[in-house]
């Protein structure tokens, strides 16, 4: 029927291709396919730096480049042992005490710590980068460190748990207001313990107001050199720097700003005071070495302050349960369900469901109850008033997929704190085109691709073949069928006109067809308390008939006599270590910039060069059984329950809510863990 009305034109030559669609073309790879040459803005003359100031300049600025421009002083090792010296001296810590070096950069100072026997240190920093390194430098060493990507005003650590809080490196000051550095401050003062020891080193604002230099070069190898601006802002309490790094060859490599609060030694003590800390002194200033003997720039003339924490009261027992009601919210299996098998609950969702129950009696520290009732569930959530709902309802609100997210929002409305995803991280995730773009803007490769409206009389469709079509709404493969890989136009058009009869109103995406291996990444925790990445699932096709399409489409999920579901394998991947690392650093990032909470899922698959490109995000995968999610677990001698106890923990950790005997004490600035088997590897450790 539609196809008669639609009208459908190839591209078939570069100056025929319509704007949506011109990634399809081999000739023209997208931005995300092919090595981009980014050349930096440059602004030549300014005349105000404050103007081009970015107001969270921090969150980009320290990466290689940063090691390169300052690594004159910040990977100088006598720079470090003196200042670990100071340290050491001026806070009387021992080895024994619990340690958090925020702010720790590429984490020289707890490295050396922990050389020197320390053995409960933590590293705490905003930079993905430097805390990478930090991770790979240590493990070299073989040193036991924690580091953490993290905000320094939400340590998101237990309160009264540090011996000492030490902030090195002039890593103070960043903010454009002062209450951000405040909160700093708030935050270590929450973490320290009766009376222990914040160590603060800052540069020396007074002697800086007057000995800056406003204009600067140096080389700072054979092949770089960086020219620095320097002025104060308007009002006098910030430094703003600018730094143009050249190649001789190459040109400007970068353009970038940054600032810091320039606090006097009377104005940082009086801070202090103000806000609790006692006995707050300065020590012996700090100055830098540096290996070229140039531009020292804020490193130069430090302050070293120290200060106790305020007297706390001893922490009180937790009087009363000692266990955690938690309500599991479930679909409904009264209602239809159209993705089920004959659009309705099956025998292998009910057998899903005791696996389930099995698996969380297995639990100590909570008490389960169970919701599945949509058409009382506003009612029941208000008359149990549930400290904690694990929500698995993945079939949605009343099982319409389309209210996924209507559930989270529902929990919301009633200040009931849940697991998992919010509304807008599901509502984004639903639509597949967003998330492609959006992973493309993040620098991850994602399929070629042309958008099809729904509405639309006439569409200009890619001449790649094979193709794969699948409506860009949509979970659990709903419309990705054997026939969803087409070869030839008609194959397209007839399968294109399927999708738009079948699914009235939703888009159609057309993408080149990724024939190479598929993996999966399943992550649990958050970024403010630490992100773990299960061992990598690959889909093993071998078993599946030759003259099938090899898919994970909605056969091998629904449809139990289908040869999807009975020839395809899964298995733990044998990726190289450097694919890991990329496949769970693409992965972190989505997690991140999406907004996912406690657990997801990221699918990927080669194309015909071996390049990996995002398949889907799933911020609330599968919970069951035999889903990819407790695969992935089993590959590391997780069972079950223990998955599902670490996706508890991951939101109870979140959300800083009680736990009973299942908790496990951990390190500072570290998610607790769930007690038994080693949960997963760290993102990093792959």
């Amino acid at each position: 029927m539609r196809a008669a009305l639609l009208v459908v034109k190839f591209a078939v030559a570069e100056n025929r291709i319509a704007p949506e669609s011109f990634l399809m073309d081999k000739r023209i790879p997208p931005r995300a396919a092919r090595p981009a040459a980014r050349r930096p803005r440059t602004l030549g003359p300014v005349a105000d730096l404050e103007h081009h100031l970015p107001g969270e300049w921090w969150r980009e600025l320290f990466d290689s480049l940063y090691l390169r421009t300052d690594g004159d002083v910040v990977e100088n090792d006598l720079n470090t042992i003196a200042e670990v010296e100071l340290l050491v001296q001026s806070t009387g810590i021992g080895p024994g005490d619990r340690l958090l070096d925020l702010c720790c950069g590429q984490g020289r100072h707890a490295i050396e710590l922990a050389r020197r026997g320390f053995k409960h240190i933590t590293g705490m920093d905003r930079s993905r980068y430097l805390v990478r390194l930090a991770r790979r430098r240590a493990k070299k060493l073989g040193l036991e460190i924690a580091f953490r990507e993290g905000d320094a005003r939400k340590l998101r650590v237990p309160d009264s748990s540090l011996d000492c809080v030490f902030v090195m490196g002039n890593s103070f000051g960043y903010f454009d207001v002062e209450d951000g550095d405040v909160k700093v401050l708030a935050s270590i003062k929450g973490a320290l313990r009766s009376g222990a020891t914040l160590a603060l080193d800052v540069t020396d604002g007074e002697w800086m107001q007057r000995h800056f230099e406003p204009r600067s070069w140096e080389w700072i190898d054979q092949n770089f050199f960086v020219c620095r601006e320097r002025s104060l802002t308007a009002d006098g309490t910030r430094l703003v720097s600018r730094e143009v790094v050249v190649h001789a060859e190459r040109g400007v490599v970068a353009d970038q700003f940054y600032a810091e609060r320039l606090y006097s030694r009377e104005r940082i003590l009086a801070l202090l005071e103000r806000l609790g800390f006692r006995k707050a002194r300065a020590h012996d200033n700090l100055r830098a070495a540096s290996t070229r003997g140039q531009d020292l720039g804020m490193m130069g003339m430090r302050l070293f302050i120290t200060a106790e924490g305020p007297h706390k009261a001893a922490p009180q027992p937790v009087r009363g349960r000692g266990v955690l009601p938690v309500t599991v919210l479930l679909g409904d299996p009264r209602l239809p369900d159209t993705v089920k098998k004959d659009g309705l609950f099956n025998p292998e969702d009910h057998v899903t469901l005791a696996h389930l129950k099995d698996a969380l009696r297995e639990l100590p520290g909570y008490r389960f109850s169970y919701l599945d009732n949509h058409a009382s569930l506003g009612t029941d959530l208000k008359a149990k008033s549930p400290d904690l709902v694990f929500n698995l309802c993945d079939e949605g609100y009343h099982n319409d997929a389309f209210m996924e997210l209507h559930v989270p929002a529902l929990l919301e409305l009633a200040g009931i704190p849940y697991t998992g995803a919010g509304p807008a991280c599901l509502a984004l995730c639903y639509d597949k085109a967003l998330v492609r773009a959006l992973a493309a803007e993040l620098d991850i490769p994602v399929p070629l691709e042309t958008y099809v409206q729904p509405g639309d009389q006439s569409a200009t469709l890619p001449s790649i073949f094979p193709a794969l079509l699948k409506p860009n709404f949509g979970d659990s493969s709903i419309g990705i069928t054997k026939d969803a890989v087409v070869s030839t136009p008609g194959e397209l058009v007839a399968y294109l006109s399927r999708l738009l009869d079948s699914y009235p109103g939703r888009p159609v995406l057309v993408q080149e067809f990724l024939p190479g291996a598929e993996y999966s990444v399943g992550l649990i925790g958050n970024p403010s308390t630490g992100l773990r990445a299960l061992p990598i699932l690959e889909v093993d096709y071998g078993g599946l008939d030759p003259s099938l399409p090899r898919i994970l489409g909605y056969e091998s999920k629904w449809l139990p006599d289908s040869p999807y579901w009975t020839q395809i394998r899964y298995q733990e991947a044998s990726l190289s270590e450097a694919g890991q690392r990329a496949l769970v650093e693409f992965s972190t990032r989505l997690f991140e910039r999406l907004r996912c909470r406690d657990y997801a899922r990221f699918d990927f698959r080669t194309d015909t060069a071996g390049v990996m490109k995002l398949l889907e995000v799933n911020p609330n995968p599968g919970w069951c059984w035999d889903g990819k999610l407790n695969l992935m677990a089993g590959f590391a001698g997780i069972p079950y329950s223990k998955l599902l106890g670490m996706m508890l923990e991951a939101a109870t950790e979140r959300l800083a809510l009680q736990r009973g005997p299942m908790e496990k004490a951990a390190e500072p600035g570290q998610a607790a863990q769930p007690a038994g088997p080693a949960a997963a590897a760290d993102i990093l450790s792959l």
